[in-house]
């Protein structure tokens, strides 16, 4: 039996998330600024985004408007799955799978995030010299508990070299099987 997570989603609490993380400093018409009289225009009951019309300039926009997912049929939930997926860094093709959404379309989106991101990331130096590294980073690579790399020589024979690497070590030679 499977429970899509899409479905077990708060559209509605999934919708006020992505609103507060597209608009922290609050809901204005993308045309003239304005933060007040800004009007429902109109509501699909089957859709959780409201458009809005300004007062002022006449505008109709919804929170959508001047972003990666202007025009975008995707669900609240959908978006913040896709953007919790690329922070964790996941895989576009399984991403795309588990949404049930194009890999190429998940791409572009992908790509357009990551560059706002890069064109909004602080370019200050850091104030002092010195770096921290967590034990992820420094261990990269690395597998705890695995043997050492065998290699297959031409005769099929696998070459395993000791850990203890060093001047007048053998060359262990293993037979096949």
């Amino acid at each position: 039996m499977d429970f899509p997570i899409i479905d077990l989603m708060d559209q509605e609490g999934c919708r006020q998330k992505l609103f507060d993380l597209l608009h922290p400093e609050g809901f204005a018409c993308p045309r003239c600024g304005a933060r007040d009289g800004l009007n429902v225009h109109r509501r699909r009951a089957d859709s959780p985004v409201v458009d809005h019309r300004c007062k002022g300039c006449r505008r109709v926009f919804n929170m959508f408007t001047g972003t990666p997912w202007q025009g975008t049929h995707l669900s609240p939930a959908q978006i913040l799955l896709i953007l919790r997926g690329i922070a964790q860094g996941e895989p576009t093709a399984r991403l795309a799978r588990e949404l049930g959404i194009s890999r190429q379309h998940l791409l572009r989106l992908r790509h357009a995030i990551q560059a706002r991101a890069l064109a909004a990331a602080d370019r200050a130096p850091l104030p002092d010299d010195r770096t921290e590294a967590d034990e992820m980073y420094q261990n990269a690579g690395e597998k705890k508990g695995s043997r050492t790399p065998t290699r297959t020589t031409r005769h099929g024979v696998g070459r395993t070299r000791p850990r203890a690497t060093g001047p007048g070590r053998p060359i262990v030679r293993r037979s096949p099987g």
